[in-house]
């Protein structure tokens, strides 16, 4: 989306497609390198699969429960959007924080996880303001 607000011609390379799914049953590490490896055999995107059922482990969180809930625990707001198809086939997108904040200009740290040093430290590993010079950072 910050491509296209920012006019690029060209998309800009992926640093990874995060994969995320819940399932309770199985929270092994194992069963996402299944997953990612099963990806990467029909495909050259850079897969990160992980099953937000064990995340809030990692993050020192209650236990989520459901993938909307998990991204509702994500650092930034922005990053919270993602795709899904329901029982027919259609995509339906999975945003807690609905999907304004992508139009906004913006990078938002997220109230419900307000730890701004893995904030900061996330736009800085991504290169984010570099890489699209508009965007502003926005602290609740």
């Amino acid at each position: 989306m910050w491509d296209k607000l920012h006019n690029f011609s060209k998309n800009t390379a992926l640093n990874d497609i995060d994969l995320i799914y819940f399932d309770p049953d199985d929270i092994s590490d194992s069963r996402d390198h299944e997953i990612e490896q099963g990806l990467r055999e029909v495909s050259t995107f850079p897969w990160s699969v992980k099953n937000q059922a064990r995340m809030h482990e990692r993050n020192n969180d209650c236990p989520y429960t459901s993938t909307e809930d998990a991204m509702s625990f994500w650092v930034e707001v922005e990053t919270a959007v993602g795709a899904a198809l329901d029982d027919d086939g259609d995509v339906i997108l999975v945003a807690p924080f609905g999907v304004k904040p992508l139009f906004d200009y913006t990078i938002t740290l997220n109230p419900k996880r307000p730890k701004r040093t893995d904030f900061d430290a996330r736009i800085c590993a991504k290169r984010w303001l570099q890489t699209w010079p508009r965007l502003v950072v926005k602290v609740l």
